[in-house]
């Protein structure tokens, strides 16, 4: 028996058709079931639902942390770097999500873009890390609320499941540091700011200090693509999801600014405590009770992070279902509440699960594999969809004696490509050869910078490599990726493609998009071999059930590819 031909491995690239207008868009989402989430949420919500999400309680913590380890003083300027840094990201999100604004947020614009395959693997490692993540925060509460009561063994039970509503719990967490920043400040002006009068300036530890502090401060503003998972619940989301987005970013980064310059410059960076730094900082100025109020802020960061990472979670196994990769029974929405019930109680109990019986800690650095992957398909998706969106959609057609006319995954046998007809015997014109060959070498300069990254990130990260390897590396990927930056340059990008957003663009693409890349390329190859092993055991499981499952009950199976015709 020989092995896979061409149009079986097609099968793992395959990309599903984004509907030219909303109401098409959130029809083939649900694939005509008529089940659509609710259309309720404004810019007020989104808000609500990024800054919750964003701003867990490391802040009340990592700000001594970095202070002491990294930056010294200059804490606040490495905030602002990692806030651009986030901002890339969530420039590429607002161009999709205005673009397919439905459930599924990464996946579901891996899925249009890229393939079936990186979409599941996109979604399944999204699965991971809201499930994770929901459950080190639920197991954070706890032990924050038992200040309150003298200790663990003296917490009420009903605490334990609390929960409020989310933009109550966003208010009055930014209250409080509201109150860190008002307070912090009157006491650093009546003090004389004596953190800021060492002797070793405001960059002890120099630009690299400052950087390497940056790339940890990064994970404190991951929560902003929340909301992107709710754009079918927005109500105008060509509008609302890239104001959402960038009022998250914006008064997360201002906030975390604000209370990073007030604590170095309240008390020396070397003489910070790193776990508790805010209410240490007040205590050394005779204000102990300011403790309750820190450790309340901290207690309303956890339950807001614990809603909003508990909400994108079924919207994705709901877009997954919804496209045939997961059981049917997930993608059922309640017709009374118009949300995916089930896959909630579902991903709620798992959480649950998770945080009672294991030491989530432990894998606290998976949450981030899945979080910098999704950032990077989705920079790479703006290029896609800019340079060489896909020029075939999927269609059901059934030709009575030429079954080998039609393969269930490519849409078109070999002899088809020789003869450049679709199934449906439609011949191209020479604009559209011309615009596949223009796309195809797109596409290819894009896999080559994708490329290029990696060659370059790698050996930059792996110091343990000898100097002349390491070289030859980052010569290698240096030179690879800046030749195919320029000439997807002198490509240009697909006219049909610019006048589809319907809102939002991202600016200054494609250098945008491959900052994006980079940057989130360096993160992920510096998390730990023991993080990376951990996810490729959880990814290898995935891909067990894709090839078993999702691959055979794939809406997108049995389907014919006819041309997208864009003049």
């Amino acid at each position: 028996m020989g092995g896979p031909s061409w149009p079986d491995l097609q099968c793992l690239v395959r990309r599903k058709p984004a509907a030219t207008s909303s109401a098409g868009r959130a029809e083939a989402a649900d694939g005509g079931g008529g089940q659509h989430l609710a259309k309720t949420l404004t810019i007020p919500h989104l808000a609500a639902i990024g800054v919750g999400s964003t701003i867990g309680a490391g802040i009340y913590v990592l700000v001594g942390t970095v202070a002491r380890e990294h930056t010294g003083p200059g804490l606040t300027v490495s905030f602002l770097i990692a806030g651009v840094a986030a901002a890339l990201s969530a420039l590429c999100y607002a161009e999709l999500s205005c673009r397919f604004p439905s459930a599924g947020s990464a996946y579901h614009y891996s899925y249009i873009c890229i393939g079936e395959s990186v979409a599941w693997l996109i979604g399944w490692a999204l699965i991971l890390e809201y499930t994770i993540g929901g459950s080190s925060v639920a197991r954070g509460i706890s032990p924050n609320l038992a200040l309150f009561f003298g200790g663990q063994d003296k917490l009420p039970f009903f605490l334990a499941q609390s929960s409020f509503v989310e933009g109550i719990i966003t208010t009055a967490n930014i209250i409080v540091m509201l109150f860190v920043i008002c307070a912090g400040g009157w006491l650093g002006f009546r003090n004389g700011w004596v953190g800021y009068k060492g002797p070793e300036g405001y960059f002890p530890n120099g630009v690299g200090g400052v950087i390497s502090g940056s790339a940890t401060l990064f994970f404190a503003f991951i929560g902003f693509d929340t909301v992107a998972s709710t754009a079918e619940e927005v109500k105008n989301p060509q509008r609302d999801l890239p104001l959402g987005m960038g009022l998250t970013l914006s008064l997360c980064c201002f906030l975390y600014m604000m209370v990073s310059a007030v604590v170095v410059g309240l008390v020396p960076y070397r003489a910070i405590d790193p776990n508790t730094p805010i209410s240490s900082a007040f205590a050394q100025y005779g204000m102990q009770w300011a403790e309750y109020v820190v450790s309340s802020g901290a207690v309303l960061a956890l339950i807001a992070s614990l809603i909003g990472g508990i909400l994108p979670q079924p919207r994705i196994i709901m877009a997954m279902a919804r496209d045939g990769l997961l059981p049917p029974l997930f993608s059922a929405v309640n017709r009374q509440t118009q949300v995916p019930i089930l896959s909630t109680i579902l991903t709620g109990t798992c959480a649950a699960i998770l945080a009672f019986f294991m030491d989530v800690s432990q894998l606290a650095g998976m949450v981030s594999v899945g979080t910098l992957l999704a950032f990077t398909t989705v920079a790479i998706s703006v290029l896609v969809v800019r340079y060489a969106p896909p020029y075939e959609m999927p269609m059901e057609v059934a030709l009575a004696g030429k079954p080998e006319t039609l393969t269930s995954c490519s849409g078109h046998s070999e002899q088809d490509e020789q003869n450049l007809e679709d199934p449906f015997g439609n011949a191209p014109t020479v604009s559209e050869i011309a615009s596949k060959a223009r796309r195809q070498k797109a596409m290819r300069c894009i896999v080559l910078i994708c490329l290029g990254v990696i060659i370059f990130i790698s050996a930059v990260s792996f110091s343990s490599l000898p100097f002349y390897v390491r070289m030859t590396a980052c010569t290698i990927g240096g030179l690879l990726l800046f030749s195919s930056s320029i000439v997807l340059l002198c490509i240009g990008q697909d006219k049909s493609s610019l006048g589809q957003t319907g809102g939002f663009m991202c600016p200054l693409v494609p250098l945008l998009p491959i900052c994006c890349i980079i940057v989130n390329a360096y993160l992920l190859m510096n998390l730990g071999s023991h993080t990376w092993i951990r996810v490729s055991i959880w990814m290898a499981a995935g891909a067990l059930i894709y090839l078993f499952y999702g691959l055979k009950h794939s809406s997108l199976a049995g389907m014919a590819y006819h041309r997208i015709s864009h003049s």
